[in-house]
């Protein structure tokens, strides 16, 4: 049973009376009944029937009151529960707020971490780079300037030995030149041998000295680079005369092998000496040897059979690009042909108009611009996927929700009245100051002030 508050209302209550009986309404006030005279003294007098009713009523508004305080304290209690999971809710997104950014900060400063050490890497790796290049340059030129000492070196040891051996060879021409004088001198000189006539001994020795100095002209000669030619013909003339002296006169007062003899030897000194002169005008001319010529036409026909081969090999690359282009350009063909026929109708009327081929780039340029209004590669469809990607990217970026973006890149602007020359008085708008607006924008404005004021009320509504 549920205790009662001892006041009610500010009156104090009175004790409880445990009702006998049906309740009766406070109308009736029905006669009290006469109590019982009781000669004991301790039983209690009956209460009248309105006080049992006053108590019925008081109960009943009792029980209402508590029922009333129990709802509120029951509203109270889910009132509180709401907004402690209101408060939780609200904890919560700001723990997982608090969390995405603290992620966002650490995959941030990861990055930034990470692009930090890419950078030193890449500066490591630049520096490690340009060391290395710097050795291998420094390495380089140690390696030239060693082979280039060597080569100096090795050159000068060749010059060397070409300069003592041609010296040697120098030397041994013109000892030999003067045996073959020795030898042949004889015989001349018994050829011009006359008692009454002694001083005809030196003509024989006029000829071999001819012979001699012609040589030495040439030599000089080559070596100033002058023609040389005319003292060489001087010379064989003398070595000529004395070999021809000497057969005469040897087959006439000797035998042949003195003869023959003495005009081989008459031939040979001077054109031993001419052979050394030879040797001497070809290296100034620089003029190759029989080997050195035959190395080079051997260079020269291998270098000519690679040229041959390549330009096999390149003439069967160019064809076979050529086949393979063709391939390509009749699959475009084909692929043009099927996915966009009204264009190659009209890149057909085109061809045929200019003289020229459906598949010709500029041809198809033309025909699709034609057909479709914009440049090969692009559509309608295309074009308003991209600008509803900008769209959604510039929301990203602004934070306004698409369906506010102005749907206008340039808005209408105008100056609405011309300036005024005169200061204090105020410009007056007057009939074609200004063109009229377009009809266009004016509705874009008003669409775009509706769209704010409902997602204004949306927002309303949610708070």
């Amino acid at each position: 049973m549920t205790a009662s508050p001892p006041k009610v209302n500010g009156h104090t209550r009175p004790p409880a009376l445990q009702v006998l009986g049906d309740w009766q309404p406070i109308g009736a006030n029905p006669e009290p009944e006469p109590a019982e005279t009781s000669a004991s003294s301790e039983t209690p007098a009956p209460q009248p029937e309105s006080d049992l009713v006053a108590q019925a009523q008081a109960e009943a508004i009792r029980a209402k009151a508590w029922a009333e305080s129990e709802e509120r304290r029951l509203a109270a209690e889910a009132e509180k529960e709401a907004a402690l999971k209101r408060a939780e809710a609200e904890a919560d997104a700001i723990r997982v707020k608090a969390e995405e950014d603290a992620r966002k900060l650490r995959l941030a400063n990861d990055r930034a971490e990470r692009k930090a050490a890419e950078e030193q890497a890449a500066s490591d790796a630049r520096i490690a780079e340009s060391n290395r290049l710097r050795d291998e340059a420094d390495r380089a030129r140690e390696k030239a300037a060693r082979q280039d000492a060597e080569q100096q070196q090795t050159e000068a040891v060749k010059t060397e030995a070409v300069e003592k051996s041609s010296k040697r060879w120098r030397n041994v021409a013109m000892g030999f030149y003067a045996l073959c004088a020795a030898v042949a001198l004889p015989v001349q000189m018994a050829a011009f041998w006359d008692p009454d006539a002694k001083y005809l001994l030196v003509a024989p020795v006029f000829i071999e000295v001819i012979a001699l100095v012609a040589l030495v002209g040439a030599a000089a000669a080559v070596t100033d680079g002058r023609p040389q030619w005319h003292y060489r013909a001087v010379a064989w003339a003398g070595a000529l005369t004395a070999a021809t002296i000497n057969i005469v006169h040897g087959l006439d007062a000797f035998d042949p092998a003195t003869a023959f003899g003495t005009a081989l030897a008459s031939v040979a000194g001077p054109g031993m000496w001419d052979l050394h002169e030879h040797g001497r005008l070809r290296k100034r001319d620089g003029k190759p040897s029989r080997r050195e010529r035959r190395a080079q036409r051997k260079a020269e026909r291998a270098a000519a059979k690679e040229r041959a081969a390549e330009e096999e090999r390149k003439a069967a690359e160019k064809e076979a690009a050529d086949k393979a282009a063709e391939i390509e350009r009749r699959r475009l063909s084909e692929e043009r042909q099927r996915e966009f026929e009204d264009v190659w109708a009209e890149a057909v009327k085109i061809a045929a108009a200019v003289g020229s081929t459906p598949d010709d780039d500029a041809v198809w340029a033309r025909a699709y611009r034609n057909i479709e209004g914009c440049e090969p590669g692009e559509s309608i469809e295309s074009i308003t996927s991209r600008r509803k990607a900008e769209t959604r990217v510039q929301s990203a970026l602004t934070g306004t929700p698409v369906s506010t973006l102005s749907k206008t890149t340039n808005a209408q602007r105008a100056i609405q009245t011309p300036r005024s020359g005169y200061k204090p008085v105020p410009p007056r708008r007057k009939p074609g100051d200004t063109p009229r607006y377009d009809r266009a924008a004016g509705r874009a404005h008003s669409e775009l002030l509706r769209r704010k004021n409902v997602a204004k009320n949306a927002r309303q509504n949610a708070n």
